[in-house]
């Protein structure tokens, strides 16, 4: 069987939610768990201020789409295609075209676990990005958001940058 990958499904505005709950059922019930893996809304916590009130909202990145991750096959398309709510898939002529590794990265569909090698107060090299090549010392690791602060000496003086964690290396005593 081949890999699956991540494909865009359009749907009628408002049913995201919905035609991933029917797909998620009829996957379950059909025992197709092999064929549709994931079925993702992608949502960001948005936080409104009404009536001088704070609110966390949770908000669709993009209205109208559903991402499914699947292997790609006559029976598994038929079954999303025909999931009510479901409008199509997203691609010329209706033809569905997989999410590229850049895309399903840029999108944060699937978190990759980042392993580091170098704990806070740890001095690193920065080995990627305009920086290229500075050592300084961790002061902050934080894996969530993907970031970690470094205190590099530029032009005589410390100087706080933010990084990615793949960004730098533990330097060798």
């Amino acid at each position: 069987m081949e890999e699956a990958r991540w494909y865009v499904v359009h749907t009628y505005s408002g049913y995201e939610n919905k035609v991933a709950t029917n797909l998620e059922t009829i996957v379950e019930n059909r025992k197709l768990h092999d064929w549709i893996q994931e079925i993702r809304v992608p949502t960001e916590t948005v936080t409104e201020v009404k009536d001088n009130k704070k609110r966390e909202v949770e908000r669709k990145l993009f209205p109208g789409y559903v991402l499914v991750k699947m292997v790609m096959s006559d029976d598994s398309w038929y079954i999303v295609r025909n999931t009510r709510g479901c409008t199509g898939f997203v691609g010329p002529n209706g033809k569905p075209v997989p999410l590229t590794e850049e895309e399903v990265a840029a999108l944060g569909v699937e978190k990759h676990e980042i392993v580091i090698n170098y704990a806070v107060n740890d001095m690193i090299r920065i080995i990627d990005g305009p920086l290229e090549n500075f050592t300084g010392r961790v002061d902050e690791i934080d894996l969530e958001k993907n970031k970690i602060k470094v205190t590099i000496s530029m032009f005589g003086r410390e100087t706080a940058v933010e990084l990615e964690p793949d960004q730098v290396e533990l330097l060798d005593d």
